[in-house]
């Protein structure tokens, strides 16, 4: 036997809690008796008092929310097997992690806002698959295609800079990464989400994309940041400068962020607040408009669910604990 929700046996505890009420109640009636007569006398001032069935009642009581609260633990008895098939698409999500995403002009940082609009887009996925690259001046799988969405919450959770020492945006080296972590002998529809505020430093990557577009990968790009620029934010607390000790600044290079996103056939979002319309990407362009493919199917065991092997119980011993008289019937007279 197994239980659905085995922290509602928790309200076990409450059983002692109301036996020692009981208990108590028994005691101060006792002392309000012994005050008025003494034994003797009880039985012939109260010839119904009972305090054996006072204490059957309480048993009673007790012994109905005993089984009210394995009731509510949710027991299960016996399980069939259910066929099940999971459809979606293949979904890598590609995030900067260079030091310019630590800029503040978006709270709390670029990063952290992108990692938990990310966190949101995972409570949306219906079975696509979901994958995670890191990438900076170099790029890697941190996560490979999972429906585990669990586990890519952990690895989200730790990504950050330190990950990634090497500076610069290879959104290349991204998208390549990417590509060598979808399955090459599926057929699922395949789609590539790239947040990103910078230039890239490493590769070209319009001939990545072009073989994205090839392979049927379509791309999302995610521009975060303003036109001004902000500063890469150094090691020491400071800025990053450059030989003429002059302030490096970090830009968008939205073109080809635009390019790369026509070349797959995917689209472009500028972020400046914040928002980086991860929804509308997901339940327009990828969901809406992808077509879903089995990515996984097999058993599923179904629990029987057996509550009532324990609420019918709990009735009876209420209604026959409430229904109990507490005093006997005195002795007809003859």
């Amino acid at each position: 036997m197994t239980f659905a929700h085995i922290h509602n046996l928790f309200y076990i505890w409450a059983i002692p809690l109301v036996f020692l009420i009981c208990a108590h109640g028994m005691r101060r009636r006792r002392k309000i008796l012994a005050a008025f007569c003494n034994g003797d006398n009880l039985s012939v001032l109260s010839p119904t008092f009972s305090l054996k069935r006072r204490w059957v009642k309480y048993a009673l009581i007790l012994l109905s929310l005993l089984f009210t609260s394995l009731a509510l633990s949710g027991p299960q008895y016996g399980f069939t097997w259910q066929e099940i098939q999971r459809k979606g698409v293949d979904l890598f999500i590609a995030i900067d992690c260079s030091k310019s995403m630590l800029a503040s002009d978006i709270k709390p940082n670029r990063l952290e806002r992108a990692k938990r609009e990310v966190f949101d887009l995972l409570s949306m996925l219906e079975g696509d698959r979901a994958g995670l690259v890191a990438f900076a001046g170099t790029a890697f799988v941190q996560c490979p295609l999972t429906l585990d969405y669990n586990a890519f919450h952990l690895f989200m959770s730790e990504l950050g800079p330190d990950y990634l020492p090497l500076g610069g945006t290879d959104i290349a080296g991204a998208i390549h990464e990417a590509l060598n972590g979808f399955p090459e002998n599926e057929d699922t529809e395949k789609a590539l989400i790239i947040i990103t505020d910078g230039e890239s430093t490493g590769g070209d990557p319009l001939d990545a994309a072009k073989e994205a577009a090839k392979k049927g990968v379509k791309i999302f790009c995610i521009g975060v940041g303003n036109d001004d620029g902000i500063p890469v934010p150094d090691a020491d607390g400071g800025f990053k400068k450059d030989n003429q000790g002059k302030i490096i600044l970090t830009r968008i290079d939205e073109k080809t962020l635009k390019d790369i996103a026509d070349l797959t056939g995917g689209s472009y979002v500028r972020s400046v607040a914040g928002d980086m319309d991860l929804e509308e990407i997901y339940t327009r362009h990828i969901r809406g408009a992808m077509e879903q493919k089995t990515v996984s199917s097999g058993k599923k065991k179904i629990w029987e669910d057996r509550f009532q092997w324990f609420l019918g119980p709990a009735i009876i011993f209420l209604m026959i604990g409430i229904g109990l008289p507490s005093a006997i019937k005195p002795p007809k007279e003859i």
